[in-house]
């Protein structure tokens, strides 16, 4: 008798451990934005299966602003600027981290990094979910050949929204970007980063970038600049 209590109270504990387990894998899965709200995801069938946050990084809703990143840096800050920069040494040329051309190394460092790592990509940092990170240069152009984009308002805020051939759409805020102290471009144009260095030009990197009337990868030069980030996963 002793020994089928002892058991029944054995698969009892190890029916609550499951279920704390799961719960955990459940929260890890759904993760949690800079805002403490669960962060949802947009499936749109893309070839590679990806799916994208429907909010930027430190929004509540699709059409908020959200925050504004160094290319490299996990937070946001009030000035963007080299001698501000984590990786830099105050200058262009004095890069410490993601540098494959010794031109632009700090005292001719290299270490041939072109992508993000996890502990410098800010939606890594965010915990929204199990995977979740910075877009690759190509995941971006996977975006953009794969959906239809219009210049539209969203609650009063400009922006594009992409809409795929599986009816699902993602809006994204034209947030312009921070350069200095001040915020440029709001509202009229909108800077998205990749996790993609310009491998030709380790100052910089590579950026998904629109207006009214254009779309498009660009290579920013100064991964100093504070620009919006939409995750995916």
């Amino acid at each position: 008798m002793i020994a089928l209590v002892a058991i029944a109270v054995g698969l009892a504990f190890a029916s609550c451990q499951k279920e704390k387990i799961n719960s955990i894998i459940e929260n890890v899965n759904n993760g949690f934005n800079n805002g403490g709200t669960t962060m949802e995801w947009v499936d749109l069938g893309l070839p590679s299966g990806l799916l994208w946050a429907k909010c930027n990084l430190g929004a509540g809703s699709p059409e908020q602003s959200g925050g504004y990143y160094a290319w490299g840096e996990t937070t946001a800050k009030s000035t963007y600027t080299w001698s501000t920069y984590k990786y830099c040494n105050d200058d262009y040329d004095q890069l410490t981290k993601y540098c494959n051309n010794s031109r632009y190394g700090d005292n001719g460092f290299t270490d041939g990094l072109t992508s993000l790592q996890a502990m410098d990509d800010a939606a890594a940092q965010a915990l929204l979910g199990y995977g979740a990170r910075t877009p690759t240069k190509a995941e971006w152009e996977e975006l953009i050949n794969n959906t239809t984009a219009v210049w539209t308002t969203m609650n009063g805020v400009k922006g594009r929204k992409f809409t795929a051939s599986n009816g699902k759409s993602l809006f994204l805020p034209a947030a312009g970007g921070r350069w200095g102290g001040g915020l440029d471009n709001a509202g009229t144009l909108g800077y998205y980063w990749s996790s993609t260095l310009d491998a030709d030009y380790p100052s910089g990197a590579w950026d998904f970038r629109f207006g009214a009337d254009s779309q498009g990868m660009g290579n920013y030069y100064r991964r100093y600049a504070g620009f919006s980030v939409r995750a995916v996963r």
